[in-house]
């Protein structure tokens, strides 16, 4: 069982780009997700979270700019960052809790990272 991220990369400052994180593995379901990111020397931030029903919530720096989105069919949620800005600069994280069959075949529910993917705004 893993998350996946991608879509990171190097955009200037009122460009966009999308972020994607895939859950795979024995996957039964998929409650909450959500996206972080981290600069050096600076705390994890939480961005945005959705649940399976789709109620999102966002930190205010990036409310109407960034929209969280999942597919249920696809073990998916994404990230639509627009209108960046350099202060987004930093690496991102997906996050979700995950139940699973584990070996044993017994439903265990976890909380997951995903590896991290750079998003650089350049000025």
């Amino acid at each position: 069982v893993q998350l996946q991220a991608s879509g990171g990369g190097l955009v200037q400052a009122g460009g966009s780009l999308r972020l994607s994180c895939a859950a795979s593995g024995s996957i039964f379901s998929i409650n909450r997700m959500g996206w972080y990111r981290q600069t050096p020397g600076k705390q994890r931030e939480l961005v945005a979270t959705i649940t399976r029903g789709g109620s999102t919530d966002y930190v205010d720096s990036v409310k109407g700019r960034f929209t969280i989105s999942r597919d249920n069919a696809k073990n998916t949620v994404y990230l639509q960052m627009n209108s960046l800005e350099p202060e987004d600069t930093a690496v991102y994280y997906c996050n979700a809790d995950l139940t699973y069959y584990s070996n044993n075949r017994r439903l265990t529910t976890e909380n997951y990272w995903g590896q991290g993917t750079q998003v650089t705004v350049s000025s």
